[in-house]
């Protein structure tokens, strides 16, 4: 943590899943279910999270994210692990535990509601977030955040090219400029290559195909590490 304060005018892009308001947590339950449904007699638990990770790589990289790629995945694992003849009934079952996802309630990460206006009082607000741009729109929109942010931006993967494209987008001047997110793999690393300052918020139950391990800060760029969303306030 830094003993200055930026009083000055700072541009921040903030993740929203896991950083804004929880949404792993949705998919872990979802996955536990099928998991069960699953009974697998030969793989353990473990074997069968780890077949799915695999599965949900390849979707990801055809489809994108979102709870239609997710569904997906399900589907694909069961049809690779099941012995027996994927059924109307089966297939019905196995979507709900992806659908039990859209039906969830907006639920605020700790302190993000007090903090975010706070911030936005004196900084500029980006929504950086990847996935599918209708559900994260949506997910915007329920949670009562989107007043906070001049501009919303949705690629479908955050690399090194998509912050480069914001910073000219928006024309943001990288030593003013900071990602706040949760994901070492798509928060933290690509900023930091594109020149950018970065904040980790570390969140308990980030999505494993986003874990990273986390590049140390160029020259002249800083990465910081908080607890909670709370402490933004502390440094901005």
């Amino acid at each position: 943590m830094p003993k200055e304060k930026w009083s000055s005018a700072q541009t921040l892009l903030i993740d929203a899943d896991d950083t804004l308001w929880e949404n792993n947590i949705y998919f872990e339950r979802a996955i536990a279910s099928f998991i069960s449904y699953l009974n697998h007699h030969e793989y353990s638990p473990e074997q069968v999270r780890e077949k799915l990770n695999q599965v949900e790589r390849e979707q990801t990289l055809r489809h994108g994210y979102g709870v239609a790629s997710f569904s997906r995945s399900l589907i694909t694992c069961f049809e690779r692990l099941s012995t027996g003849e994927m059924t109307a009934e089966k297939h019905e079952r196995i979507t709900s535990f992806a659908q039990a996802i859209l039906d969830q309630e907006i639920e605020l990460l700790p302190d993000v509601a007090a903090t975010l206006p706070d911030l936005a009082s004196r900084h500029r607000l980006i929504l950086m977030t990847k996935g599918n741009e209708a559900e994260q729109a949506n997910k915007l929109a329920r949670s009562g955040l989107s007043q906070f942010f001049s501009a919303v931006e949705i690629p479908r993967e955050k690399t090194l090219a998509a912050y480069r494209a914001v910073c000219e987008k928006f024309q943001l001047a990288p030593a003013s400029t900071w990602m706040v997110g949760n994901s070492p793999r798509s928060d933290i690393n690509p900023a930091l290559a594109s020149g950018l300052h970065a904040i980790y918020i570390h969140h308990p139950n980030t999505w494993v195909l986003e874990h990273d391990a986390i590049d140390p800060a160029p020259a002249g760029q800083r990465l910081l590490e908080v607890e909670s969303f709370a402490k933004l306030a502390e440094i901005f």
